[in-house]
């Protein structure tokens, strides 16, 4: 079949500009996270490279030593927002039991995507080798991230660690949770809104679709979307469940969010969402 036009795959990807809320939806992000970040017992900016991007901020478990450890990744198209940005995700994981590390990254188009993927490689590994001296159990990492933080938690989760460093377990990542995740990146290129920014060639894109990967031989993947997002969006959370078979142990359709504010249910401990993620870190 024909491709379809670029305007079709901006109505598909460009999330924004099919919400008309979205001002609300960032200014209730804006103001959750300054409450969340208001906590007591945060440790903020910790250099996990060399890079000024290469920062991650820690939220200790609430009363729990050795906790499981959550390894949050913004979204943003890999080209916009700041881990402070969706600081409110972290206190009900903490409250919960859960050590919660939230990155940041280089953004696009001063980087590439691929750059963005090691550099979160060197984040984990830094998570792997550090989580004790805040409380975390390193043998009990997830990894969850929002539309492109979901493509790059699916990612981590098929990294071949000891190709990273020698010290690091193959299984490094035990579990993965991606909200609203893309997992083939070829429609992309063909976004308007988008394409200059991610530079993506038909190469790359190929390169960077988990879904294009074999199947992880270690780990799960849970994957959720909302139920008011777009065609391609639902789609390729289809897909990831398709190409990866049992590797994904769970796939959330949650009626009547879309693509922005879906995110609300994982930071819900009220939510199905958020049990999904409290069972992938083993908590009761």
């Amino acid at each position: 079949m024909p491709r379809p036009s670029p305007a079709w795959f901006d109505v598909q990807y460009n999330a924004r500009a099919g919400i008309p809320e979205h001002p609300a939806i960032l200014r209730h992000w804006a103001d959750a996270s300054a409450r969340a970040l208001a906590r007591p017992g945060w440790v903020l900016d910790l250099a996990y490279g060399d890079d000024a991007s290469e920062r991650l901020d820690i939220l200790p478990a609430a009363g729990a030593a050795r906790a499981p450890v959550l390894v949050y990744i913004h979204g943003g198209y890999w080209r916009a927002l700041d881990k402070r940005d969706q600081a409110f995700v972290a206190p009900p994981f903490a409250d919960a039991g859960a050590m919660v590390a939230q990155l940041n990254y280089a953004l696009c188009p001063a980087v590439g995507i691929e750059h963005i993927a090691l550099q979160l490689t060197q984040a984990l590994a830094w998570v792997w080798r550090h989580a004790a001296d805040h409380g975390g159990d390193r043998e009990r990492i997830v990894v969850a991230g929002h539309s492109a933080g979901g493509h790059l938690a699916a990612m981590l989760l098929a990294c071949d660690w000891q190709a990273v460093a020698a010290d690091l377990p193959g299984d490094l990542v035990k579990s993965a949770l991606a909200i609203s995740g893309l997992y083939e990146l070829e429609p992309l290129r063909h976004a308007p809104f988008l394409a200059a920014d991610i530079g993506l060639s038909a190469a790359s894109a190929r390169r960077l679709s988990p879904a294009l990967w074999p199947a992880p031989a270690r780990g799960s993947l849970a994957t959720v979307v909302g139920g008011d997002e777009s065609e391609e969006f639902r789609r390729q959370s289809a897909l990831i469940a398709s190409a990866w078979g049992p590797v994904v142990v769970a796939a959330e359709t949650v009626a009547g969010r879309n693509h922005m504010d879906v995110l609300h249910e994982v930071a819900d401990p009220h939510s199905s969402t958020h049990a999904l993620a409290l069972e992938l870190l083993g908590i009761p």
